[in-house]
């Protein structure tokens, strides 16, 4: 996907398709997967089975579609990048600005993060401290400069050498009494690094933290995978070639990512390489077929429902991590068995209901969290 110096970049307004699909990920991080999983309680048939599985994470190797959501929303933070920056440094703006932006939207982000995890609920000793807003604001702020800084096949480049940095590291760095390139839960180095790196308190799980330290050095990769997309969106090729680009670009994704877990395998709570790769692969997958529908062929009345959702992403992260039907039903004094699974399939509707219609008035008014 590499943006052929001849070819001039194309000043278009905001791409349809990437609130869309910013939204239909949106849609299953904050309601859709409970959605899911009320359906099969209502209706437990051996299809339902096959997909309620799918909406719930692997344990340790292997990959859900559930386990392509976080992915798939860093993906399309660094599919911006090329937009917003690019636009900015073609009209003559300085990248002392960019290196400004970048840092307010790291700072703000963390601290997004920080109030999802508890900051106002918890005393400090029972804080965690990494975390989903937590890691997208490293990585963008990483993959932004990387942006200003490099050409695309810098980025490029930058991107490889990430992968196969992390890969070497924990396959050839030894865990103290255990050795190099275990990769298990209790013996892989990401996992050893930030029980060692990060006060318990703030960190971890059982054997690590999903969003540490050590993991966030690939995870970078995707959203410079997501970078090198944006640049092949803002290219002056034709629209059908550019679907059709990163289709084929999903596919090779795929297929690496696929070959390289015979030796690493794909595993999201160390961000494997190989993971980088399958999920990149898939996220290109998703981009080129929302791409194709909305911006190429106009069909796009559709997904207005996830485009208002989209428009409002990180709010309605935050919003609901604050407030939504569990704590409610708790509030209540209700459990969800004792609702039943058709009364619990109501109210999830309702709930994201609720939700939908609060981002639309938003949306009406043009109120966005912008960070």
């Amino acid at each position: 996907m590499e943006n052929k110096a001849k070819t001039a970049p194309v000043k278009t307004g905001r791409i349809t398709s990437i609130d869309a699909l910013r939204g239909f990920d949106m849609f299953w991080i904050k309601g859709g997967e409970n959605l899911v999983h009320s359906i099969y309680a209502l209706i437990p048939v051996s299809i339902m089975t096959a997909i309620d599985k799918q909406f719930d994470h692997v344990e340790w190797a292997g990959f859900h579609f559930y386990d392509l959501i976080f992915p798939l929303f860093l993906f399309l933070v660094g599919v911006v990048l090329p937009f917003s920056m690019g636009r900015h440094l073609e009209q003559g703006g300085g990248k002392k600005a960019l290196y400004w932006r970048a840092f307010r939207r790291l700072i703000l982000l963390f601290f997004l993060g920080l109030v999802y995890n508890g900051l106002f609920r918890h005393s400090l000793h029972d804080l965690r401290i990494p975390g989903v807003l937590q890691r997208i604001a490293i990585c963008y702020f990483i993959a932004a400069i990387v942006v200003i800084n490099f050409k695309v096949r810098g980025q490029a480049i930058i991107t490889g050498l990430l992968l196969l940095g992390y890969w070497a590291a924990m396959a050839l760095i030894p865990v103290p009494g255990i050795g190099a390139g275990v990769i298990t839960p209790a013996g892989n180095l990401s996992g050893y690094i930030d029980r060692q790196l990060v006060p318990h308190p703030f960190c971890c799980y059982a054997f690590g933290d999903n969003e540490g330290l050590f993991s966030t050095i690939p995870a970078v990769a995707t959203a410079l995978l997501g970078a090198l997309a944006g640049w092949w969106l803002r290219s002056g090729r034709q629209p059908a070639k550019k679907a059709a680009g990163l289709a084929l670009a999903g596919i090779g994704c795929l297929a690496a990512g696929s070959i390289w877990s015979i030796w690493f395998p794909i595993i999201k709570n160390v961000w494997s390489s190989s993971f980088v790769l399958f999920a990149g692969g898939w996220s290109l997958l998703f981009l080129a077929l929302f791409y194709w529908i909305i911006d190429v062929r106009g069909f796009q009345r559709w997904s207005f429902f996830f485009v208002v959702i989209g428009a409002n992403a990180i709010l309605i992260y935050v919003l609901r991590g604050q407030i939504n039907l569990n704590m409610v039903l708790g509030w209540l004094g209700y459990g969800q068995k004792a609702l039943g699974a058709g009364w619990m399939l109501f109210w999830r509707l309702v709930e994201i209901g609720v939700f939908w219609v609060f981002l639309y008035f938003l949306y009406r008014k043009r109120w966005f969290l912008r960070v």
